[in-house]
């Protein structure tokens, strides 16, 4: 079985509830959850006039190809009323593969480990929660020396 991390995010309606659809549709169509970190407020990156987003990290064991992972995260995402009309939008459901496994994919439309993940706080917080001796298989170093060394100053409040 294959250790597979994802970031789950939410800034429009009932975050709380949009985050907990997430991990029922994952639990029913990948894997069910292992450990998760507690939730986390954030300010929007990227797009700074954006509301605030609610943050989780959960852990999950499978076999199902990366490829495959993504398939379903997408659908979960369309079920949700994902919508993506601009880049660092609103969102009901943001739904990332950090990690899966020690695996490098460098594909089109899949890059793991995420390539921002290293240099996002509201990744990297939750993470470390749950996480923080897991090494990152191109940077080789672990969660917490990644976040030590953070330069993001956004705010990001464990709830």
């Amino acid at each position: 079985m294959i250790n597979v991390f994802l970031l789950l995010g939410s800034n429009l309606g009932d975050r709380h509830l949009f985050l907990n659809q997430a991990i029922t549709h994952i639990e029913t169509e990948i894997a069910p959850v292992l450990k998760a970190s507690s939730l986390y407020e954030t300010q929007s990156w990227g797009k700074t006039d954006a509301p605030d987003y609610l943050n989780q990290v959960i852990m999950l064991q499978t076999n199902l190809p990366a490829q495959t992972v993504l398939q379903k995260i997408l659908s979960i995402e369309k079920i949700l009323e994902r919508r993506r009309e601009e880049k660092w939008g609103p969102r009901t459901i943001d739904i990332d593969i950090l990690f899966y496994g020690d695996v490098i994919v460098n594909e089109a439309d899949l890059q793991i480990p995420h390539p921002q993940l290293h240099k996002r706080r509201f990744t990297l917080e939750p993470l470390a929660e749950i996480a923080g001796d897991l090494v990152h298989p191109t940077l080789k170093k672990n969660i917490l020396q990644l976040k030590s060394e953070l330069k993001d100053s956004l705010i990001v409040k464990k709830l």
